[in-house]
């Protein structure tokens, strides 16, 4: 039987646990129904009590747009954090705080940070298992764009091929991500610091010319302004890394005697085991060699344990809406206890009426239910949008296959409650209901 289980198709075997969640919904409908047609009553009860019913449906739509929303933003979160930080396999960076390294140079957070000198860029990048050593210094900006110093390799490994455009080739040109409201030829001056804190006139002297643009990551990087690293170390006054005969160079090989320092050092190793040698060579006093992936892992578990917190409220908040949805069933019956009572005086069985109760119910949790999850993946969508807008991660909370068995559970689940409304129903005293 697991040798089947695992043959069958991803989609075939979601598809079989939404059934089988759903399952006791199904069978309990065709053991309380058979035998009875009470779809021309259930609509008329439907229709006589539309506004309530419609209250009832909201109540249980909210609670399952609150749990699918839940659910979905959160894989939406921890797969677009994880697709930013595809591209940086090691990173190099002075000894400290690998989380603060980590933001700083895959999602472009602000952070003081110490310096790596060359004579460590040098033994990195001298290496032959190393296919990419690329230096990362940050630190000035553009109207809340940062302007990141790097090399021509780095900005291809980032991106690909550019979408519009060509590589910088002089400490005057800059390559402009994908949301940078800058166009082709177009001329700005960095600013020191970042963000709010940056000084407008500190490099007003010193203008970039835009010569190409990324395509679009969705990554931070997308609203970075990207120079050669030689440009961001002469703005300040420090050597560009090259000696005087080859001051007009980009790039490696650099001087390490003349090397200003990076924060950042980007490693690409040709082989998955070189890449962990050289987090255990570069573990060292002087330099800090770590995963980005396994840095993001340990904040998606923290996330994690967030999400079962809030996934118990959620849970909680559809027992509370449940409890509540059949305390009003109770209510309604109540009020309608007169037509049932009718029903009784004119023959029907007492099965017929406790089926056309339930029925009743179940058709609003499966409104409900149903309504909720459509709620739920607009909401999830302008979620999405919003944290894209403000964080530049790329989030796309599409609810799947966890939401649906979620909401195949609840109506199976709340199907089985509402056999207790009626019940006390089918127990009634006709002759006092008639009366009354």
């Amino acid at each position: 039987m697991p040798e089947i289980w695992a043959g069958l198709p991803v989609w075939a075997q979601e598809i079989l646990l939404v059934l089988a969640r759903v399952a006791p919904a199904v069978v309990l409908g065709f053991l309380v129904l058979r035998g009875f047609r009470i779809a021309p009553l259930l609509g008329g009860l439907l229709r006589r009590q539309a506004w309530i019913s419609a209250v009832f449906c909201a109540l249980i739509a909210v609670s399952v747009a609150l749990t699918t929303g839940i659910l979905s933003q959160e894989r939406g979160i921890r797969e677009g954090s994880a697709r930013a930080a595809d591209k940086f396999d090691l990173i190099v960076a002075a000894p400290g705080s690998e989380m603060t390294a980590m933001l700083a140079a895959v999602f472009l957070q602000p952070a003081d940070m110490a310096l790596l000198d060359g004579a460590i860029f040098d033994r990195i990048a001298a290496r032959p298992e190393v296919d990419l050593a690329a230096p990362i210094a940050f630190g000035d900006s553009w109207q809340g764009a940062q302007v990141v110093g790097t090399t021509a390799p780095f900005v291809m490994h980032l991106s690909g091929d550019l979408a519009e455009g060509r590589m910088f080739e002089t400490e005057t040109e800059a390559i402009a991500g994908a949301r940078v409201q800058l166009s082709l030829g177009a001329h700005f001056s960095p600013a020191h610091g970042e963000g709010h804190a940056a000084e407008d006139d500190a490099h007003g002297d010193f203008e970039y010319e835009i010569v190409g643009r990324m395509p679009l990551t969705g990554t931070p990087w997308d609203r970075a302004l990207l120079v050669p690293v030689e440009s961001v170390w002469s703005v300040h006054g420090l050597a560009n890394g090259h000696d005087a005969s080859s001051q007009d160079k980009l790039g490696p090989p650099f001087d390490p005697a003349l090397f200003p320092g990076t924060p950042v050092i980007l490693v690409r190793a040709r082989s998955l085991a070189a890449t962990y040698g050289l987090q255990a060579m570069f573990s060292q006093q002087d330099s800090m060699a770590f995963f980005p992936g396994a840095v993001l892992g340990r904040l998606h578990g923290l996330l994690g344990d967030i999400r079962k917190v809030m996934g118990v409220m959620s849970v909680l908040t559809q027992v509370l809406v449940t409890v509540g949805v059949l305390a009003g069933l109770m209510m309604l019956t109540r009020l309608i206890a007169r037509r049932l009572a009718l029903l009784r005086a004119i023959g029907a069985p007492r099965r017929f009426v406790f089926a056309l109760v339930w029925s009743y119910a179940v058709v609003l949790v499966v409104a409900g239910t149903l309504l909720g999850l459509v709620i739920g993946i607009v909401a999830a969508k302008l979620i999405s949008a919003a944290i894209t807008a403000q964080t530049d991660i790329l989030v796309q909370a599409r609810p799947g296959w966890p939401e649906v068995r979620m909401a195949a559970a609840f109506v199976s689940l709340t199907s089985i409650l509402a056999l207790l409304p009626a019940f006390m129903t089918m127990r009634r005293n006709v002759a006092r209901d008639l009366r009354g």
